[in-house]
């Protein structure tokens, strides 16, 4: 008696447990990169290269819509609520600030600085806020805190000033971009008598 022909199987259907899997990583997209060294200290070098040419409006989109910038008046100022401080801004300070930089009716602004930073000695210190540091209002949400050297020389009205110090960021990622949610300024000279600060380190 002659045998039948075996059928040919047909192909597996894919387990749900693989599509469903590939399609949730498609959803979620690319993994988001690690703040490393290199990308902390670029985005800085992007940072100071904004201010030197003038696109405060580009800075500002840097923070995040609760980050504050602090330039303490006194060395380890603890916080910059019981001694005045000579610049702390919240958001929207900082909004008001840039504004009055973009004013061609700013006197101390007529005519524009001319700025050259420099930003060197970029160390990844430890995850959250430090000591000596205020915390922020809302959600600090996890990055770095980055600290960093910096040397700015300002030109202005036949006069030129230099200002040297060290910087803390607190950089997070948001929507895969870097952002700053504070940045305190530490000027070698905080204590000294200074003339109007108008242009942001």
């Amino acid at each position: 008696m002659a045998r039948r022909p075996k059928r040919a199987r047909k192909p597996a259907a894919p387990r749900r447990r693989t599509l469903f899997s590939a399609l949730a990583g498609a959803a979620r997209g690319p993994a988001q990169q690690r703040l490393d060294l290199r990308r902390c200290e670029q985005f800085l070098l992007h940072e100071a290269r904004l201010l030197d040419d003038g696109k405060f409006d580009d800075w500002l989109a840097l923070f995040t819509p609760e980050a504050w910038y602090w330039v303490p008046s006194e060395p380890d100022q603890a916080d910059p609520y019981e001694t005045v401080s000579l610049i702390y801004d919240d958001r929207r300070l900082l909004e008001t600030r840039v504004r009055r930089l973009s004013s061609p009716r700013m006197y101390s602004q007529e005519p524009r600085s001319r700025t050259s930073r420099i930003v060197t000695n970029v160390t990844i210190e430890e995850t959250g806020p430090l000591p000596g540091l205020p915390r922020a209002r809302g959600r600090e949400g996890s990055g770095c805190v980055v600290r960093s050297k910096f040397m700015m020389i300002e030109f202005r009205r036949e006069q030129q000033r230099l200002f040297g110090g060290t910087v803390l960021h607190h950089l997070v990622q948001s929507g895969g971009r870097i952002m700053i949610a504070w940045k305190r300024v530490n000027l070698v000279n905080c204590d000294a008598p200074l003339d109007g600060i108008t242009v942001p380190f």
